[in-house]
């Protein structure tokens, strides 16, 4: 696959993950939306839901923000709706994208930052899309899972959403 065009799958996948996201908190039911999470302190759904933009946001910040990539307003964890953090997850998610067409543009990395102190996300685009996509699955199998305990049904709509990913792809190349 040429470089141009491996670059061009790197930030569709990311946006299909982008989409998945955003689709499982369209259709995450009211009654789960303020369930706590056992063993996470003081953590429910929504600040879950919420830690996925604000994480965004943060890496945002440290990789992107001095190479001129804005970063979006983070959201109040514990106050937040659906419909605000819906549309804050596609503010970032856009972002997230520009980050990774900067590090396609780059020669497949991510320009150094002065902030980036961590160092311990190699930042090469394929890296760094995979760092993102495996922190927000993780988080989607914690609702996930939080919501089979609790007995509060997630339909089959959302779940085979979380895995259907081809309808996404067609629907953004129309």
């Amino acid at each position: 696959m040429p470089a141009h065009d491996l670059g061009s799958g790197v930030v569709a996948a990311w946006r299909t993950n982008n989409a998945v996201t955003i689709d499982l908190v369209r259709h995450l039911p009211l009654a789960l939306w303020s369930v706590g999470v056992h063993g996470a302190r003081g953590r429910d759904v929504r600040a879950i839901v919420a830690h996925l933009h604000n994480a965004r946001c943060g890496w945002l910040k440290t990789l992107g923000s001095e190479h001129g990539i804005a970063v979006p307003a983070r959201v109040d964890r514990r106050r937040v709706n659906r419909r605000e953090l819906a549309a804050a997850l596609g503010r970032s998610g856009n972002a997230m994208a520009s980050l990774l067409e900067l590090g396609v543009a780059s020669g497949g990395q991510l320009p150094p930052s002065r902030g980036y102190v961590w160092r311990n996300l190699a930042l090469d685009v394929a890296h760094v899309l995979t760092y993102f996509v495996a922190h927000e699955a993780h988080h989607r199998g914690q609702i996930v899972m939080v919501a089979r305990q609790t007995g509060v049904p997630l339909s089959s709509h959302v779940i085979g959403g979380l895995w259907q990913w081809k309808p996404r792809v067609a629907a953004r190349s129309r």
